[in-house]
């Protein structure tokens, strides 16, 4: 299956967002390279991808310089069903939206109600994504 353009999630693979999968998000580093970190992911109700990392971080800053982003989820219970996203960061919110949602994250993933990686005087950040080509097996 696959999707080419300014795209939605189809429904059927919100599931990849939703569960405990871990995301692949590829960014640009100042003189063109790829960087890629593995991640938490979420989606909202508009089908916009959220990552959440916090301000100064190498991808927050890649991302600030060049919004491209390349995504890659594969299934936990299945290595062979996998998604790929192009997108485009078009919003970076911080603040307690921010603080909320790695809280949230922390509680999917860990199993906590607190996010306790946090260090002192760090400033989360959660950048919005819209995807534009979407491609799944």
């Amino acid at each position: 299956m696959s999707q080419n353009g300014n795209k939605q999630i189809d429904p059927s693979l919100r599931y990849f967002f939703e569960d405990k999968n871990l995301a692949f998000v590829a960014t640009l580093m100042k003189d063109g390279s790829p960087q890629i970190t593995p991640t938490w992911v979420d989606i909202d109700n508009e089908n916009r991808i959220l990552i959440n990392t916090a301000l100064g971080r190498i991808k927050q800053k890649n991302v600030t310089r060049d919004p491209r982003v390349a995504i890659s989820i594969v299934d936990r219970n299945n290595p062979y069903h996998m998604i790929t996203i192009r997108g485009e960061v078009i919003e970076q919110i911080t603040g307690e939206q921010a603080d909320k949602h790695i809280d949230k994250m922390a509680k999917k993933y860990l199993n906590k109600d607190k996010y306790p990686f946090g260090t002192s005087g760090e400033k989360r950040v959660l950048l919005k994504i819209r995807p534009i080509k979407v491609s799944s097996i």
